[in-house]
């Protein structure tokens, strides 16, 4: 085990017992990480949680239940097959079912089960705190210098190595557009402030290179 995974490990079990889990945690950590770390992942890896959860933390007075949050990041990418389409609905029934089999309230369940829902269009609805920190964070690599940004955006490429080219570039030209469009890329005012500038800088840099 990497001192990454050992470390996720760690953060992953002291959640679990944090938010009630009757049962050893440890088990249900391992096989999330060997998740996290599957051979068609490049950039949806260990390094993304990780990411992911550290900017939870950094938003997490925004949240309504932090914890919540930090569980529904755990789970957001857990089911992941860059040829499929229902992912997200795959992971949030993951989650269901391995929060329920730890011991954890059904309330909370429920909410972890929806957040991992939100990631499908990162649209939560206003006054959503928690769904806010969650895309939040989960964009925030839109944010990054040029080039971390263009690492992102090669690892994702490779992902999807199966698209032709000509498919590959119609289909992230559009969901750039989509993106730059939007009059908010992020919810909270830390997200926005840090992030917001850098982020439309970055998408359309990218834009540009997939136009020509």
């Amino acid at each position: 085990m990497t001192a990454m995974t050992s470390a996720l490990l760690d953060r992953w079990t002291a959640l679990l017992l944090r938010t009630g889990a009757t049962v050893d945690p440890a088990p249900y950590g391992r096989d999330l990480l060997a998740r996290w770390a599957e051979p068609q992942r490049h950039y949806h890896r260990t390094e993304h949680l990780t990411a992911v959860l550290d900017q939870i933390d950094a938003l997490a007075g925004h949240a309504e239940d932090p914890d919540a949050v930090r569980l529904a990041a755990w789970f957001h990418d857990a089911v992941y097959k860059p040829d499929r389409s229902e992912n997200e609905e795959r992971s949030a029934q993951l989650a269901i079912r391995a929060l329920r089999e730890a011991g954890l309230a059904e309330a909370l369940v429920e909410e972890v089960a929806r957040l991992v829902r939100l990631t499908v269009g990162h649209h939560p609805a206003p006054g959503d705190r928690n769904g806010e920190v969650l895309c939040d964070a989960d964009l925030a690599v839109l944010g990054g210098t040029p080039g971390q940004y263009a690492d992102y955006a090669a690892a994702v490429r490779t992902e999807y190595g199966f698209v032709p080219e000509d498919a590959f570039r119609t289909g992230r030209a559009e969901i750039l557009r989509q993106l730059l469009a939007l009059p908010a890329l992020y919810r909270t005012d830390h997200a926005r402030e840090r992030f917001d500038a850098a982020a439309r800088r970055n998408l359309a840099a990218e834009l540009m290179l997939l136009e020509r």
